[in-house]
């Protein structure tokens, strides 16, 4: 059977691969730091060029979280370079490689683990990885809709906040908000870890388990 792509928990597999800015093992691109990938089904596709102008933007902000970003398509290492330049994207994009072919993944193709239906059906995916290599976010994407960077850097947030605290991020959270604490957490502990205070919100049922802290 064929395989479903990355799970959430997998290791990145550590690929090379020909990019605008050289050859690349992805591990030792990563290094200690948090990464995206960013799939294409193609270059020059409209909706994939206004995300790269976006992404070129907002580079000072993921460097700030510690973030390294690379994308990834299907054609060669010359359209690649074309493309940084296209007209509206500006400069070629900082800290962010596109990468080369398929065939240069070491086992199997970089396509059928990150994208494994690529060439039936035209989408674009969100890939977070902590600095541990492994994979903390994906997001599928039609390739008619183009993606909420605003939302990516959300959920980057969060995700490094829940992985050193212990809470959780509740619905429609922003930075800044209120965080949730994390239900295997006993409440004399939460009182010693979050200083600030722990608060419950009232429910129907009476019961006690929405503890909500500001955010630590």
């Amino acid at each position: 059977a064929a395989m479903p792509g990355l799970l959430l928990g997998d290791e990145a597999p550590n690929f090379e691969a020909e990019t605008t800015q050289g050859r690349i093992r992805f591990h030792d691109f990563l290094g200690d730091s948090w990464g995206i990938l960013f799939s294409h089904p193609r270059d020059f596709t409209p909706v994939c060029t206004t995300e790269l102008g976006r992404a070129a933007k907002l580079a000072p902000e993921f460097s700030k979280r510690n973030v390294k970003m690379i994308a990834l398509s299907i054609d060669s290492v010359q359209d690649h370079l074309s493309w940084s330049k296209v007209r509206g994207m500006g400069r070629p994009l900082p800290r962010k490689r596109r990468c080369s072919r398929a065939e240069q993944m070491q086992q199997g193709s970089l396509t059928n683990i990150f994208c494994p239906a690529l060439t039936l059906f035209p989408f674009a995916q969100v890939f977070v990885f902590g600095p541990d290599k492994k994979l903390k976010l994906s997001i599928l994407y039609p390739a008619t809709t183009g993606r909420n960077f605003d939302e990516i850097l959300r959920v980057v947030d969060s995700l490094q906040l829940t992985a050193y605290k212990k809470v959780a991020t509740p619905v429609d959270w922003k930075p800044g908000d209120s965080v949730m604490v994390v239900p295997t957490l006993p409440d004399d502990e939460a009182k010693k870890l979050f200083p600030k205070g722990v608060f419950t919100k009232d429910l129907p049922s009476g019961k006690k388990y929405l503890r909500y802290t500001p955010q630590p």
